[in-house]
């Protein structure tokens, strides 16, 4: 069931978004992917490149009468921005740096207004992956799940059976932190539970 209230479009075509929007009550009235450049600018924090993209997707998407809900995850080691995985060879990679370490995920979202407000939340979660051997990677890398997904892993899949560990938002992780989603619709007026 749609919201009550003002409009809202999605700017994500990720299904993982849309099913979290749903745990809110919320339906889109609209999906409409950004098409932007997601390349981070050089010495670009991991924080800073999250709000700045999921920023300019909202605004890319900005419409007259509706507002306009953006989201973007990034997986960090250190300072290192891990790629979207899509290809094998990228995704070992990243399962090989993460082995055995902590690392950060950061998922930020932008509410872009039809009266040009700009309501903006960052989540922050620390992770940690057990020490995976060679047939723990290979096994995962053959389940397919790392398609498209930062930093190589989905953990809504196999990938949760590796991590013993995490602090902060598991649902930012997959996509669209509730907590922070939830607080910018009400504050624009959405009538949640």
């Amino acid at each position: 069931m749609a919201s009550t209230g003002p409009s809202l479009i999605l700017a994500s075509a990720s299904p993982r978004r849309r099913e979290l929007l749903t745990r809110l009550g919320v339906t889109p009235d609209g999906i409409t992917p950004a098409d932007i450049d997601e390349t981070p600018i050089k010495a670009e924090l991991p924080r800073t490149y999250a709000i700045r993209m999921a920023r300019e997707k909202a605004l890319a998407v900005k419409g007259a009468t509706s507002h306009v809900l953006a989201g973007d995850t990034v997986v960090a080691c250190g300072r290192r921005i891990l790629p979207k995985a899509e290809d094998e060879s990228t995704a070992r990679r990243c399962l090989q740096l993460l082995s055995g370490r902590r690392h950060r995920v950061w998922c930020a979202i932008a509410l872009a207004g039809p009266d040009g407000s700009l309501r903006e939340r960052l989540s922050e979660t620390q992770l940690k992956f057990k020490r995976l051997t060679e047939g723990e990677i290979d096994a995962y890398i053959a389940s397919g799940e790392w398609h498209g997904k930062a930093g190589g892993y989905a953990i809504q899949g196999a990938a949760e059976a590796l991590i013993p560990w995490i602090q902060g938002s598991h649902s930012g992780v997959i996509g669209l932190p509730l907590y922070e989603t939830r607080n910018v619709l009400k504050a624009a007026g959405f009538s949640l539970g």
